[in-house]
């Protein structure tokens, strides 16, 4: 492909960003499956067996609450909600039938990735603060039983809706085809970028062409 034909959709900083976050955050499912229920024990071998296991868990987890707040700040400001991703929201069926032309006009991201941007906003939050409730030996002595038990189901149902969320963003990336180049090269197609996200298109061309 020509360059002529690519438009720059991700630095290398936000694509080692999102790369760093991707990868703790499967480390930190697989390991958090590990001590979730024993059919899953056997992912301990992963981390060199299930001490190590316990032990790496809530790391991975801050590792990942940081990386992803590095994240959220870069990408921030393109993922308020606006008038047009409510809307966007009540045509799904245009949007699962590709009927475009009945969709309001589309920025950097849709009403979709902005959603899931703001889920995982809020999950990751829970994640961190009912982990440091459970974090053995660390700070968990100095929490009730009560609060503890608490704090588990918060974790256990924090971490199941982050990682429907990013099931569902994987398959979208795949199902889009030309998606997964923008967080692999940094780059997109102009044709890609005016079908999907013409707004946004509009507004990295500033009309060029």
């Amino acid at each position: 492909m020509n360059d002529d034909d690519l438009i720059q959709r991700f630095k290398p900083a936000d694509r080692a960003n999102h790369w760093l976050t991707a990868i703790t955050m499967i480390l930190a499912a697989l390991s958090g499956l590990t001590l979730f229920h024993p059919a899953f024990f056997w992912l301990t071998n992963l981390f060199g067996g299930g001490t190590w296991t316990r032990i790496l868990h809530p790391f991975i987890g801050v590792v990942l609450t940081v990386s992803f707040w590095f994240l959220a700040q870069r990408f921030r400001a393109d993922n308020r909600i606006t008038d047009a991703d409510r809307e966007w929201v009540r045509r799904i069926r245009d949007v699962v039938a590709n009927r475009d032309q009945n969709l309001p006009e589309v920025g950097r991201y849709n009403a979709g990735q902005k959603y899931l941007f703001w889920i995982m906003v809020a999950t990751i939050a829970l994640l961190l603060v009912s982990g440091i409730v459970l974090w053995q030996p660390w700070f968990a002595p100095w929490f009730s039983i009560g609060l503890t038990r608490v704090a588990a189901l918060i974790h256990a149902l924090a971490a199941f809706v982050l990682t429907a969320g990013v099931l569902v963003h994987i398959y979208a990336v795949i199902w889009v085809k030309g998606t997964l180049r923008g967080m692999t090269r940094g780059s997109v197609s102009r044709a890609w970028a005016k079908h999907h996200h013409p707004a946004w298109y509009r507004e990295v061309t500033k009309g060029t062409k």
